[in-house]
């Protein structure tokens, strides 16, 4: 859980590289392709360009390198050439790299052409939840800092937060300890040290929090139909604060 001075230096390597993956759907016509096309570009540019390995490939199962959730899909989406996103579609890609022995894990919201406004402050919305968890990390915060923060965010904003999933704790393996909510108060939970290493990704709903799981078992839909919009990043417990590993080029500026 605690990482050493070397290891963070290899987990911000795998950091800089999974931000370069989004950095490069960042300039893709998504409005057309099928997410299956996108998985296969981010398989390619991953393996063939990072010479890094996709983490979520074989992991627990799954057989690709990043889950694609568009609109009512919450989390977990599976890529298939049939799923084609559409203009004015939202569409999270979560996506996990490997280097050196040490996983990355980040995830973003896209908004595909012209986006209803009610989509446009969601997605906005779950974005800022995001930065006001991370805002509370620093030596000697709780967990339960983070999660309140986002709780806050969201309800002070209408929405709901989905409270199945959560953040968790990375580095050598892709899920370690501590579980990190996206809900609950102020003060609890356990204290972050210097050197943790974890996801923030909270997932933010337009309607009712609860989800369900589709046929498939992978896909996770919201239970009313409505939107649901996701941001996620890797961050580790600094001595004065925290550090985001997966940042990307376009956040710098702002965060």
């Amino acid at each position: 859980m605690v990482k050493t001075a070397d290891e963070l230096a290899l987990m911000r390597v795998s950091g800089r590289l999974l931000a370069s993956v989004f950095e490069m759907i960042d300039g893709l016509a998504l409005a057309g392709m099928s997410t299956l096309e996108v998985n296969d570009r981010v398989e390619r540019f991953i393996t063939h360009d990072l010479s890094a390995r996709p983490a979520s490939k074989g992991q627990y199962g799954f057989a690709y390198v990043l889950n694609s959730s568009i609109n009512a899909v919450v989390c977990h989406g599976v890529p298939d050439a049939a799923d084609v996103i559409r203009d004015g579609d939202i569409v999270n890609f979560d996506i996990t790299l490997e280097k050196n022995g040490f996983i990355a894990d980040s995830s973003k919201t896209y908004m595909v052409g012209a986006v209803a406004s009610g989509a446009q402050r969601l997605v906005r919305v779950a974005q800022e939840a995001m930065w006001k968890g991370i805002a509370q990390v620093r030596p000697g915060a709780r967990l339960g800092d983070i999660g309140a923060a986002i709780e806050r965010h969201a309800k002070a904003n209408g929405y709901s937060v989905v409270r199945e999933y959560c953040g968790h704790g990375i580095g050598r393996e892709m899920h370690e300890a501590p579980d990190v909510l996206h809900f609950g108060r102020p003060g609890t939970g356990a204290m972050l040290r210097e050197g943790m290493t974890f996801t923030i990704e909270p997932m933010i709903n337009q309607g009712t929090h609860r989800v369900s799981t589709a046929e498939d078992g992978w896909t996770v839909l919201t239970d009313d139909g409505k939107l649901s919009a996701q941001f996620e990043h890797t961050v580790a417990v600094t001595p004065t604060g925290v550090e985001v590993l997966t940042l990307r080029k376009d956040e710098k500026t702002t965060h």
